[in-house]
């Protein structure tokens, strides 16, 4: 897989947790520097830890699933990007202002928003070898902390007008990306 293609799906899924920073950023007090680190750290983390956890799962079923691989990644990516795509166009719920952000709080948004990598480890786990997927795994954690940081900044600038953009453009980057490995798959292997 092209080392482009794992840099936007890094994007496209770190636009869940893109979306939270944004709102962390509009709402929690505190250091906006602190709140940043934190949130890209956790989010990072676990963008970098379930795509690795889907792998592991996706290898033990791998050579069952080979014939299969293109069409269940463009199920997967079809079903996360469209996910995100409908969230987009969905109201968006008055978020509570102020408080500070507590531990709990960040844990649970940085799992939330990574259960879609984990979906994607698994279709990984057809595509690539071992040493490609720990790559993968560090380069979507990479992006998404700097995404994530830099969603606080923005939520503390701009308000919430990016917050339903942000999981439209990383829908239609991971539709887009499986709907490429179906192609290739299907008609030019």
């Amino acid at each position: 897989m092209p080392i482009i293609e794992i840099f936007l799906t890094g994007v496209g899924l770190s636009m869940d947790a893109f979306a939270v920073s944004v709102t962390n950023g509009m709402c929690k007090k505190g250091r906006t520097l602190a709140i940043a680190l934190y949130c890209g750290l956790c989010f990072g983390l676990f963008q970098g830890l379930m795509p690795g956890l889907g792998f592991a799962l996706g290898s033990a079923f791998a050579r069952f699933i080979e014939r299969f691989d293109h069409l269940i990644a463009l199920l997967l990516l079809g079903y996360i990007g469209g996910n995100m795509l409908f969230e987009s166009f969905k109201k968006e719920e008055a978020a509570a202002v102020g408080g500070t952000l507590k531990l709990s709080e960040l844990i649970l948004q940085g799992i939330a928003t990574s259960i879609d990598a984990l979906a994607v480890g698994v279709s990984f786990a057809t595509m690539l070898p071992k040493s490609g997927m720990i790559l993968s795994a560090l380069m979507i954690a990479a992006t998404t902390f700097v995404i994530s940081a830099a969603g606080v900044f923005i939520g503390r600038r701009f308000g919430s007008v990016l917050n339903n953009k942000a999981q439209l453009v990383g829908g239609l980057i991971l539709i887009g990306i499986g709907v490429k490995i179906f192609v290739e798959h299907t008609f030019f292997s």
